[in-house]
This record gives C-alpha cells, sequence and structure tokens, in this order.
C-alpha cells in the first residue's frame, strides 16, 4: 500500500527475506519493475500476487464461471470501464507523475482491464494504441467528490484511453478517468461480445444473447434474498482477497491473481502511455 514507485523494492526486498508477498496494485511502475518483482519470487520460491480485489465480488464470480464454461463463445471484443465524472483522489501521492507513474489509467484502469483480460482469459497482447489528457485537471475550484484539487500538483493526466489488439484478433478498449464530462460512469467494471453471447456490468449483472431466433436479456440476481426480512448473503471482496490470499499459502495452492497475469496488465498499461507520448503504436512482440 506504498506508492507505485516503491512496489518493486519493497516486493523483491521481502521475497529476499524469505517471504511471500500481497503488492497493491498496479503491480508496478514499469514492466521492468514488475519482471524484477517475478524473478524474485522464483529465485526465491515464494508467493507472489496483486491486489485486484474486484476479481472477488459476486458479479465478478459468476461472470467468470460463465465464461470459463464457454457460454459467450469465442469473446473477440471487450471494453473495460474506468470513468468516474468527478471524483479526483486528492490526498497522499495520487497526482504525482513521478511517484505513481500515472493517474486514472494505472489507477482504476488496471481495475478494469485486469477484470477484461481474466474474463476473456486472453493475456497475449499484440499491439496498443494510447490517448491521454490533461484538460480538468487545470482546471482550479472544481467540482469534485474530495474537494477541489491543486492544478499546480496535478501531474498526472485526468484521462486515458487505450485500444488493445490481442494476438488473436481480439480487440479490447480501455477507457478511464477521474474527471470527464461524462454521464456515463462506471468503474472497474467490463463489458464483452463473443460468438454465442455477450455480457456487463453496467447495470448490474447482465449477460445477453440468441435463442431460438429470438434475442434474449437475463439480469443475475445475486442476492438471493428471497424474503422481506432477509437480504441475502453479502460478499466482502476485500475478506474474500484475503481468505484466499492466505488459503493459497496454507495449502500450497497457487495465487488467484498470478503475477504473469498482473504483469501484462503493467505492460499494457506503461504501452498506452509510451503510445500517448509518440503518437505511434505500441507493438508488444518487440519488447
Amino acid at each position: 500500500c506504498t506508492p507505485n514507485n516503491t512496489h518493486q523494492e519493497i516486493t523483491v526486498a521481502a521475497l529476499n527475506a524469505n517471504k511471500h508477498v500481497m503488492c497493491e496494485k498496479p503491480m508496478a511502475k514499469t514492466s521492468e519493475e514488475a519482471q524484477l518483482m517475478i524473478d524474485a519470487a522464483v529465485h526465491n520460491n515464494k508467493k507472489l500476487t496483486i491486489g485486484y480485489q474486484n476479481r472477488f465480488r459476486a458479479d465478478s464470480q459468476y461472470l467468470r464461471k460463465v465464461t470459463q464454461r464457454g457460454d459467450l463463445g469465442d469473446i473477440y471484443f471487450s471494453k473495460a470501464h474506468a470513468i468516474r465524472r468527478r471524483a479526483v483522489p486528492t490526498w497522499g501521492v495520487f497526482l504525482d507523475e513521478e511517484k505513481q507513474g500515472g493517474g486514472p489509467l494505472i489507477d482504476i484502469g488496471t481495475h478494469a482491464l485486469d477484470l477484461t483480460l481474466w474474463m476473456m482469459d486472453n493475456y497475449e497482447p499484440e499491439s496498443v494504441m494510447g490517448s491521454t489528457f490533461h484538460k480538468l485537471g487545470k482546471q482550479a475550484n472544481a467540482a469534485n467528490a474530495w474537494g477541489s484539487w491543486d492544478p499546480n500538483k496535478f501531474t498526472v493526466e485526468d484521462s486515458a484511453f487505450g485500444f488493445i489488439k490481442m494476438k488473436n484478433g481480439a480487440t479490447i478498449i480501455l477507457e478511464s478517468s477521474w474527471a470527464l464530462n461524462s454521464l456515463d460512469v462506471d468503474e472497474a467494471k467490463c463489458s464483452l461480445s463473443g460468438t454465442d453471447g455477450g455480457a456487463d456490468m453496467k447495470n448490474g449483472l447482465r449477460i445477453h444473447g440468441e435463442d431460438l431466433k429470438t434475442l434474449y436479456t437475463s439480469e443475475i440476481e445475486l442476492e438471493n434474498a428471497g424474503v422481506d426480512f432477509y437480504e441475502g448473503e453479502k460478499i466482502d471482496e476485500a475478506e474474500e482477497e484475503a481468505r484466499a490470499w492466505i488459503n493459497s499459502i496454507t495449502h500450497n495452492l497457487e495465487p488467484v491473481v498470478k503475477p504473469k497475469e498482473a504483469f501484462v496488465v503493467t505492460q499494457i498499461l506503461e504501452a498506452i502511455y509510451e503510445s500517448a507520448k509518440t503518437g505511434q503504436a505500441v507493438y508488444l512482440n518487440d519488447k
């Protein structure tokens, strides 16, 4: 739970001290640093995981089972959603590019991308195009959930968007923003389109497709309430994340969030930033 530019140093030191490590998201500021973390875990034969707790939400767990069962078929187009209208974190080092490596893309876009890749079960990116914007962050006395930010200290992007092509041709659009003039706001969600059906998390969890020459949409009820005086069991994703991590250690299981999966997330985010700076596509085969 430290600034992104310290994740690699602290993680590697702990792994070298013979400790298992859960590191907060994103894995690291750069893919080079993320690889050093993986190397240290392998060298010391210790477990390493990254805090992508949104995988443990009830809707995420259900949708993962649906995609793993093959209900959607071949998922070839997806969107990763991380859009806030006005919710810029003004505390800590969130606005410091040197310490964090970026703004909403590396902060909340990372959650949406992790969910999307996990649902697609596809970790082979081929190329990335990206755009970043520092538009609303320049405004003083702005409306904001946590009070107005200081534009002089706002050194990261306020919005970032990516177009990711996977090696099998599948395409992902990633949208992330702390401040955007949009009423279409969602965070840590994804939309999936496959050959046999689709799904999205935008208004609850919805599964949709075609059956008997008729289109259908199913709204999944995850609460299991059933009666007026019982609201059903609530899943605390932070608690589930902790339980899964402890179980992976005590029972020698593979962590739910695998280091190589988190590495690909960092690799793609880094490529979006690079593409935004150069105006060119980044081909990850060359890396």
